[in-house]
C-alpha cells in the first residue's frame, strides 16, 4: 500500500509566545506523533465513574484519526499518582518511552454538567503547549471528550478535527433496513427511519437534515428527515436512488430510472423545480456525488461498456468526462471535500470489492483496501483527512475507518451488527 501522507512535527516560532509543535499533512512519507495519554484523573466520585467512558472515546479519537502512534499504557514508567502541571511531572519517565507528547486529563462534576480540563506537553522541553476546557451535559462524556481531542487536533495541524461530525448509515434488522445517525465513531445513535427498506442514507451541509432512499411505499423513492419526521420530497411514480446533498445543502442530485435506463436529475432540497442532467437513452446513470464548489456532479454510468466513473457539470451542460479506465466495475464515488480525490469502490481480479481512490485532475488511481473481504461505500470525513467505508473482513458488515490514503484502518466502536453504507456529515 503506497504511503501519500507525511506527518512532521516542525517546531515554529511565535512571537510573544512559546514554540508550538505543529502537524503538517503533506509530503510521500509518513510518521506519526509518539503520544502518550495518561489515564485521567478525577476530582469527585461522580466523574471517577465517568472517566472509564471518557477515557475510550478519547483514546479511539486519538488513535484512529492516524496522526499519532498512541502508546501502549502497559509501558508507562510514570507515577501513577503523577499530576498534571508541568512542575509535577517526571518528563524523563516518559520520554524513556518513546513519546514526543503527552495528553493530560482531568474530569469534574458541575451540577447537571461535567467538565475537563486537558493539558498538552511537549515531552523533549517539558513545556505546556495547550491548556483548554470544555464542559458537556452528565449523560454526554463522550461529547466531551470528542470536544477535547478536537482542541488537540486543531492546535497540532491548524485543521478542524473530524470528532464532532456525524455518520448516517443502515443497520440490517429482521424486519428490513433502517437508517441511524451518530457520532463520528458510530456511538449515539439516533433513529431516523424504520418499517421496512431503508437504504443509502445522506446528510445535509446544515447537520440538521438527511435523506435516504425507502421502498416503504412500493418503489423506492427519496425521504427528507427534517425536524423529527420524514416526507417524500421525489415521488413520481418512477424509481429514485442515491440522493446527494449539494455543498451549500439547496440542492439534491440523485438517479431516476427512465423505462430501461437510468439519469440523473438535481432538484432544489425540498423536490421541487427537477432537470436532468445525464441523457443517455439505454445506459445506467447513477450515485452521484457533488465537487465541493457545487458546479460537477461525479456519478458511475455504464454507456462505455462497464461502470465506470464520469464527471459533468451539474446543470448538465457540455459533454460528460470519462475519468476511470480501469476495473470492470467500479462504483459508489464520493468527492473529496479536498476537491482533490474521490473514493470508491471496485471489484478486483478476484471478484472482491475493494476501495480506491482517483485523482480528478491527473485520473491517477491510488488502491487503499486489499485482501481483507469486501471493502465498499466510502464516505470522506468533512476536513477530507479520513474515510469511513463497511468492511466484511470479520466475517460480518461492519463500519471502519482510514486515513484517506489505506493507512491505519480500524472498526468503529459500534455493538455487533450489520452495518452499512455510512455517510460523513457535520
Amino acid at each position: 500500500m503506497n504511503r501519500t501522507l507525511v506527518l512532521s512535527a516542525l517546531l515554529l516560532p511565535a512571537v510573544g509566545l512559546s514554540q508550538a509543535a505543529v502537524i503538517e499533512i503533506s509530503g510521500a512519507n509518513f510518521r506519526p506523533m509518539p503520544l502518550a495519554v495518561a489515564s485521567p484523573a478525577a476530582q469527585d466520585p461522580k466523574a471517577a465513574a465517568q472517566s472509564g467512558e471518557f477515557d475510550q472515546a478519547l483514546l479511539y479519537d486519538f488513535t484512529a484519526c492516524g496522526l499519532f502512534q498512541v502508546l501502549d499504557r502497559k509501558s508507562f514508567l510514570a507515577d501513577t499518582k503523577e499530576g498534571v502541571t508541568a512542575s509535577s511531572i517526571n518528563f524523563a519517565s516518559w520520554s524513556n518511552v518513546g513519546a514526543e507528547a503527552l495528553v493530560k486529563a482531568q474530569l469534574a462534576s458541575d451540577g447537571e454538567s461535567i467538565r475537563g480540563d486537558l493539558r498538552l506537553f511537549t515531552v523533549a522541553t517539558g513545556r505546556e503547549d495547550l491548556k483548554t476546557s470544555e464542559s458537556a451535559p452528565a449523560d454526554q462524556v463522550r461529547r466531551l471528550a470528542h470536544r477535547l481531542a478536537n482542541a488537540v487536533y486543531k492546535h497540532l495541524t491548524r485543521e478542524t478535527g473530524p470528532f464532532e461530525s456525524h455518520l448516517a448509515w443502515v443497520k440490517k434488522t429482521s424486519q428490513g433496513k433502517d437508517v441511524y445517525r451518530s457520532d463520528w465513531d458510530g456511538r449515539g445513535a439516533t433513529l431516523l427511519a424504520s418499517g421496512g427498506f431503508n437504504v443509502l442514507p445522506a446528510l445535509a451541509p446544515d447537520g440538521a437534515s438527511a435523506a435516504f432512499t425507502s421502498f416503504r411505499r412500493g418503489k423506492p423513492e427519496i425521504f427528507l428527515h427534517r425536524g423529527g419526521s420524514s416526507t417524500p420530497v421525489v415521488h413520481a411514480g418512477r424509481m429514485a436512488t442515491g440522493v446527494a446533498f449539494s455543498p451549500d445543502g439547496r440542492r439534491i442530485a440523485y438517479s431516476q430510472a427512465d423505462g430501461e435506463s437510468a439519469q440523473i436529475w438535481v432538484a432544489q432540497v425540498d423536490g421541487s423545480n427537477p432537470r436532468q442532467v445525464t441523457n443517455t437513452p439505454f445506459f445506467i446513470n447513477s450515485s452521484p456525488t457533488w465537487s465541493p464548489d457545487g458546479r460537477r456532479l461525479a456519478f458511475v454510468s455504464n454507456r462505455g461498456g462497464s461502470p465506470q466513473l464520469y464527471l459533468q457539470s451539474a446543470d448538465g451542460s457540455g459533454e460528460a468526462k470519462r475519468l476511470t479506465f480501469q476495473g470492470n466495475y467500479n462504483q459508489t464515488p464520493d468527492w473529496s471535500p479536498r476537491a482533490d480525490l474521490i473514493a470508491f469502490t471496485a471489484r478486483d481480479e478476484r471478484n472482491a470489492f475493494d476501495l480506491f481512490t482517483v485523482n480528478v485532475e491527473t485520473g491517477k488511481v491510488n488502491r487503499l483496501t486489499q485482501d481483507q473481504g469486501n471493502n465498499e461505500e466510502p464516505s470522506f470525513s468533512p476536513n477530507g483527512r479520513l474515510i469511513v467505508f463497511t468492511s466484511t473482513r470479520n466475517g460480518w458488515p461492519q463500519l471502519f475507518v482510514m486515513m484517506f490514503d489505506g493507512n491505519n484502518q480500524s472498526p468503529l466502536p459500534m455493538e455487533r451488527g450489520s452495518h452499512t453504507t455510512p455517510d460523513w456529515g457535520p
